[in-house]
This record gives C-alpha cells, structure tokens and sequence, in this order.
C-alpha cells in the first residue's frame, strides 16, 4: 500500500492498494479515502503501519482490539501478511478507518456496457464486517 503524501493535520488522506490481501473488498490498484484518527471498531478496514517494518503502511480488517494492540486479518484467508503471522499490531502504529474506495476503470473496459458497468461500481463505500470476530474464532 502506497500514502500519497498524507499531511498530519489533514483528516482525510488517498491511499493505494497494493496486493491480494483484502480480496475481494479491496483490489490490487484501488484507491482508499482514509480517515486518519478516526475512531475504529471490530469489523472495520483500517489503515496500519506493519508492526516489523513500519515504513510500510497495511490495510486490514480489525478483528479483536487485545491489550497489547490489535489483531488484524486480511479478507482474503489464502493470502498472508496478517496477524497470523506478526501478531498484534500495536495501537499506536492504527493510522486511520478506511471510508470508501475508488477502482480506476480496467484497460479493456471500453465498451458502453463495460465503462456502464465500471460507473456502477467505481466508488463505494467499505463497509464494517460485525461478524468478524466469528470468523476468528473459526480459524
């Protein structure tokens, strides 16, 4: 994930998305309205800085805030790169919530029906996952 010159003072920041790991809520190339120290809950995509490499920003769904920090998932559980493999991302390294996401069109949609479709579905909104500490508790 790539920080498109974020200012400390500015609420609201761009990010990229860079990899698999968010599939299928987020896509590699997708461009994220994040809101920097916004408050955050189970459930919601956010933001981090890796807790091993901290000049590397992550996005992840949070699962379970945990006195040491939070344990974060990615929504694609083939991928890795997520708490099962770090451990708990520290609280002070939780930069901001994920509000929504712009998907720039695809090369080959240039067709009425494509660029149609692509209009439908470029911006959205990224929603909270309430059930999400179910599904840790499944793994």
């Amino acid at each position: 994930m790539t920080d498109q010159g974020r200012e400390p003072k500015v609420p609201f920041g761009v990010a990229e998305v860079t990899g698999p790991s968010m599939y299928p809520t987020l896509k590699h190339g997708d461009q994220l309205l994040v809101h920097y120290g916004a408050e955050v809950r189970p459930g919601d995509v956010a933001v981090l800085r890796h807790p091993l490499q901290q000049d590397l920003l992550i996005v992840k769904r949070l699962v379970e805030r945990r006195e040491d920090g939070w344990w974060v998932l990615g929504d694609n559980p083939g991928a890795e790169g997520d708490s099962r493999v770090f451990g708990t991302v520290p609280h002070e390294l939780l930069l901001g919530r994920v509000r929504g996401r712009y998907r720039p069109p695809a090369p080959d949609q240039r067709s009425v029906r494509g660029v149609a479709a692509w209009a439908f579905s470029a911006v959205r909104p990224v929603l909270s996952d309430r059930s999400v500490s179910r599904r840790l508790r499944a793994r």
